[in-house]
């Protein structure tokens, strides 16, 4: 499943509640997953990820005030 993933832009949400975002999956083993961020390398393990998440749409900012 996450094979599918690769090479795409991703947010992975681990099981701590913390989350690594605006990084690619480059590799995918059996026992980890290396994830590519602008500034480092992750070495990821399997059992530590909850969730992986990819944006499909860019969320509009919500209007603040009145309008006229």
């Amino acid at each position: 499943m996450l094979a599918s993933l690769q090479g795409k832009e991703v947010t992975i949400h681990f099981i701590d509640g913390t989350c690594a975002c605006d990084g690619v999956l480059d590799q995918i083993d059996d026992k980890f997953v290396k994830y590519l961020t602008q500034y480092q390398m992750l070495v990821i393990p399997i059992t530590s990820i909850r969730t992986v998440s990819i944006d499909t749409k860019e969320r509009q900012p919500h209007r603040v005030g009145f309008a006229p």
